[in-house]
């Protein structure tokens, strides 16, 4: 299953709702200072603003602010409540231009102009990210109406268009101003955002600011804002320096970067449902030659020296070795920047509010400063704790992306280098798990939340444990030094070669402590509430455990420890609803029990009576698009004791299992062949029920080995018949395996997870597909000899324009 982005966003953004208003950049040399009596008549004080918007779109009429008469936007400006801002911005014009040396009165008009839009940023961040209205945010509105957006881009840039000898030296102060008011404007006015996304100069400038520690924060918030609505994603190859510009950062500064690189190494999200599908994914990839830009930006990273060793020590740096948290935080004016949490940045603006109460209302500038250091060093240590969840949040996705790209290998042989997994368990109950959360809600695994830091760091680590393991030797890196040993008892008492793996782990990076990080997140889960929709998550970082070839040690080692019994009682005894957390509860038994005798017999002996079996088996029947992976189990587990040579211990032990007997009857095997076929369509094929597809052939696979394949075929035929939907069923499976083979027989495509689901060689798996696709109306195995000619439609074209 492919894992979805339960991200923080920043803050609430009001963009790309409707065209923008505003006036053409002001980039070219300052009209002259009075406008002709013609012009004058036409901008008269009452339609100053759609005269400013024909200019924009048609160039007839006024352009810039300073086309327009001082006198008549004093006088609109008493009449509309302007505030003064058109007036600010004139003058910010006029002072800005390149023959005026001195900067200092462009810095005392923004230091006017801030004020007026912070506020309403302010508002708009407080009030929960509600969508902005021009009415209820005008300043900000107004200041990009009449240019203030473009003319504060263009005063930034200023210095890299000038010649060498004649560049201007900006002050930190001037960067700051302008970066802030920006921001402000991109949060309260729609469309800036993506407006500024559009000029990619502005966007790679912007990198360049990074590298000056009192201009990173504001300089980092806004290029987040900007790439997450840029249509086409930005080559980090293209950044000036970007080697010496990740050197440059402290671990703090590199941890906020980590927010920006998330947007650059991911794949673009269509966000349309229907072009999730298999068929649409597969035609995309036919029109995409060569790497995606997310996965050259993957490649770029990995290749800036000592990057992903500094992102280990991030996510496994303990609190207490936190220090200069006053210092990064820096001014209490910015905290609001980097807060995702409403409810924190209201307790900050509380704490700071007591503090300018107490102070004295005439205090210097400098007592104000004095204040607000105080108050930052009081800080309490959950604040300090939050901090560090929330950079760990981002830096364990960034891992995370970067462990399922193309370059997983070497990405795992550094973070297993670099001890990333011993120092999360070192990690795990003090920060990571260090508490319950009840009360919470959380989305499913492919939509998008607004989770709390502490629920957000959870579900990462999750994610990146299950990405760690997911079919890689690896993941016995989760294990200490004594759960090794154990695995390798487990296989000597069994009488089976050790798993090679286990022998080849470098018992210097595994998991030090009395318990491994696989035993920490199973004691953690078998204490989840039920409601809890981390049992989701942790079930999908456990079964990544087992995925690959069937270890019968490392199913013993879960078994020995009650996994099996947790797992019936949330199906059957919890009353639990929530189709994504069963989902990956069948999907974990399946692995759990796969071809393990004993397993079935822990099964039988939880499941000890009829009611409980009829709950389970309606679970499984209540969706079978979620429980088919353990319908496969079952299956093949069946198969594989049947095909032992005792057949007297085989018969005994299928007597004794309720859920093998229940298998062993042909009709129920071909109850689930017929509606694994029925409930998908080539159209409707995704990531997530395309395991239908792959399940009914395990079915059919198995059944060919014992030469009954024509029975089944015949048995799907009379089942067609007797529903009164002749030819219906025969077609769609035949169009679905001629997808199959389009799918699975693509070069780029890796089928060993086809065969370490069912042990069975891939080659059989497209000899078994041939022959049912095989054109011969007479073959026995054809699913063509089934259909009566008055139903075939075999070659139906199934593709999408």
């Amino acid at each position: 299953m492919e894992p979805g982005r339960c991200r923080q966003r920043p803050m609430g953004r009001a963009d790309g709702l409707r065209p923008q208003l505003s006036v053409v950049r002001e980039m070219a040399a300052a009209g002259p200072p009075e406008l002709s009596s013609a012009v004058s008549r036409c901008v008269r004080p009452h339609n100053i603003v759609p005269r400013l918007q024909q200019g924009r779109y048609t160039g007839h009429g006024p352009t810039r602010v300073s086309q327009i008469p001082d006198s008549l936007l004093r006088e609109r400006d008493k009449i509309a409540k302007w505030n003064g801002i058109p007036h600010l911005v004139q003058k910010l014009y006029e002072n800005s231009q390149p023959n005026n040396d001195d900067l200092l009165l462009c810095q005392g008009i923004l230091k006017e102009i801030a004020p007026l839009l912070s506020m309403e940023a302010m508002a708009f961040v407080t009030e929960d990210g509600k969508g902005a209205q021009e009415s209820k945010f005008p300043n900000t509105h107004i200041f990009d109406l009449f240019g203030g957006v473009d003319l504060l881009v263009e005063i930034l840039m200023r210095p890299t268009l000038a010649p060498q000898k004649k560049k201007q030296k900006m002050s930190e102060d001037l960067i700051k101003d302008c970066l802030s008011i920006l921001y402000n404007t991109c949060i309260c006015t729609d469309g800036v955002t993506k407006r500024l996304s559009e000029r990619n100069d502005f966007v790679l400038f912007l990198f360049t600011l990074m590298t000056n520690k009192k201009t990173f924060l504001q300089t980092a918030t806004l290029i987040e804002d900007i790439l997450g609505v840029k249509k086409e994603m930005i080559q980090l190859e293209d950044i000036p320096n970007l080697t010496n510009l990740v050197a440059s950062f402290d671990q703090q500064q590199l941890a906020n970067f980590c927010r920006i690189l998330s947007v650059t190494i991911s794949e673009l999200d269509t966000g349309n449902d229907d072009k999730h599908t298999l068929l649409a994914k597969n035609a995309q990839q036919k029109k995409v030659a060569g790497p995606s830009r997310a996965e050259i930006n993957q490649v770029t990273l990995l290749n800036i020296p000592g990057f992903i060793e500094r992102l280990c020590k991030l996510a496994t740096r303990k609190v207490s070795e936190t220090a200069g948290t006053s210092n990064f935080l820096q001014e209490l004016e910015e905290w609001y920047a980097w807060l995702d949490n409403a409810l924190v940045l209201n307790a900050l603006m509380h704490m700071a509010t007591e503090e300018t109460d107490q102070s004295s209302s005439t205090e210097s500038a400098d007592e104000s400063v004095l204040a607000a250091s105080q108050l930052r060093s009081r800080l309490p240590q959950s604040m300090k704790i939050m901090h560090e969840i929330m950079y760990k949040v981002e830096v364990l996705y960034v891992l995370c992306v970067l462990l399922m790209g193309r370059q997983r290998n070497q990405v795992h042989k550094m973070l297993a280098e670099f001890c990333l997994i011993p120092g999360l368990n070192n990690l795990f109950d003090k920060l990571i798990w260090r508490k319950h959360s009840t009360n919470h809600v959380l989305h499913g695994q492919n939509q998008i939340c607004d989770c709390s830091p502490e629920i957000s760091l959870k579900i990462q680590f999750l994610r990146l444990l299950q990405s760690f393991s997911d079919h890689h030797e690896n993941k016995y890196l989760l294990l200490n030094s004594q759960e090794l040993n154990e695995l390798s008892v487990i296989s000597l008492r069994a009488n089976i070669p050790e798993v090679e793996a286990v022998v080849n782990t470098d018992r210097s990076l595994v998991c030090d402590g009395k318990k491994g990080l696989l035993t920490r997140l199973l004691q953690v889960m078998k204490k989840e509430p039920v409601e809890s929709s981390f049992r989701f998550w942790q079930a999908r970082a456990v079964e990544s455990f087992l995925r690959g070839v069937t270890s019968y040690a490392d199913q013993m080692f879960l078994l020995k420890r009650g996994l099996l019994e947790h797992i019936l009682f949330c199906i059957i005894d919890s009353e639990c609803k929530s189709r994504d957390v069963l989902q990956s509860y069948f999907d974990l038994l399946g692995e759990l029990m796969k071809f393990n005798i004993d397993a079935f017999r822990r099964f039988n002996k939880y499941v000890n009576t009829e009611e409980k079996f009829q709950i389970f088996l309606n679970q499984i029947n209540s969706s079978l698009v979620d429980s088919n992976m353990l319908v496969r189990c079952i299956v093949l587990s069946l198969d594989r004791f049947e095909s032992q040579t005792d057949a007297v211990k085989v018969a005994e032990v299928i007597s004794q299992c309720c859920l093998l007997s229940y298998m062993s009857h042909v009709e129920n095997r071909l109850s689930f062949l017929f509606r694994l076929i029925n409930i998908i369509q080539v159209q409707t094929l995704t990531q997530e029920n395309v395991s239908c597809l792959n399940t009914s052939l395990v079915i059919l696979m198995l059944a060919r080995r014992k030469g009954k394949l024509p029975f089944y075929l015949n048995a799907l035929r009379g089942k067609e018949l007797s529903e009164k939907y002749p030819g219906f069923l025969l077609n769609n499976f035949h169009n679905l395996l001629r997808f199959w083979q389009e799918h699975y027989l693509n070069k780029d495509k890796d089928s060993t997870c086809l065969e370490n689901s069912s042990c069975i060689h891939f080659s059989y798996w497209k000899e078994t597909v041939s022959l049912l696709l095989h054109p011969d109306q007479t073959a026995p195995c054809a699913i063509i000899s089934y259909i009566d000619k008055a139903y075939m439609s075999v070659d139906k074209d199934f593709s999408e324009d």
